[in-house]
This record gives C-alpha cells, sequence and structure tokens, in this order.
C-alpha cells in the first residue's frame, strides 16, 4: 500500500521559512517524480514544485521561484520543500505527490498518488 504523509506545516509570519517532509512507503521510490502541490481555500489546486524520476531535473513554478526549493534524498524516500521568504499568499494546504517514471510535469493528473496534506498559514 501507498503511502505519501506529509509534515513541518504550520503558522509563520510573513517573511520566515519552513521546510515540508513528505515520507513515501510502500513504492520504489527512484522510479517516481515527486511533486509539490498546494490548495488555497476556495481555489484550484496549484503546482509548486516537482523532481523528475531521477532527480536530475527540477521544475519550479514562476510564483515561487527564489523562495521555494525542492530536494529528495532515495536514501530517506523523502522529498523535501524548502520554503522562505514566506508570504500571506503562501497560505495553502500542501500535498506531495508521486508520479511513476514521471518527468516533473505541473499536471495534477500525471500524479497517481497523494498525501494528505499539510496546512501552512502564513501571517501577515
Amino acid at each position: 500500500q501507498v503511502q505519501l504523509v506529509e509534515s513541518g506545516g504550520g503558522l509563520v509570519q510573513a517573511g520566515g521559512s519552513l521546510r515540508l517532509s513528505c515520507v513515501a512507503s510502500g513504492l520504489t521510490f527512484n522510479n517516481y517524480a515527486m511533486g509539490w502541490f498546494r490548495q488555497a481555500p476556495g481555489k484550484e489546486r496549484e503546482f509548486v514544485a516537482a523532481k523528475d524520476w531521477s532527480g536530475g531535473t527540477t521544475t519550479v513554478a514562476n510564483s515561487v521561484k527564489g523562495r521555494f526549493t525542492i530536494s529528495r534524498d532515495s536514501v530517506q524516500n523523502t522529498v523535501y520543500l524548502r520554503m522562505s521568504s514566506l508570504k500571506p499568499e503562501d497560505t495553502a494546504i500542501y500535498y506531495c505527490a508521486a508520479d511513476l517514471w514521471g518527468t516533473g510535469t505541473g499536471s495534477t493528473s500525471n500524479y497517481e498518488y497523494w498525501g494528505q496534506g499539510t496546512q501552512v498559514t502564513v501571517s501577515s
């Protein structure tokens, strides 16, 4: 049974930093692209960042470029999202997702597995 479990969310002031983690189990981690998405209240889920299955290609949304960094640890089967210079508009539930042999696309439909999400709230 595949499980993706996110952690690290919380309440932070604008300008602050957080690091999200997503631990994957029940799958061959190195065969999957890993992505981060977010969904704010009343809005559609949107792409944040992803690494392809090899870890060699990184894709980052323009809205977070220069502030967010994605990384993956194949030993720990974990993908991270380091978020800095946080803004109130970054407030959302953050989800990690896995895409078999994926290229790190930003399309939600490509991802087979999803975590339950972790809440990030940025106060002004």
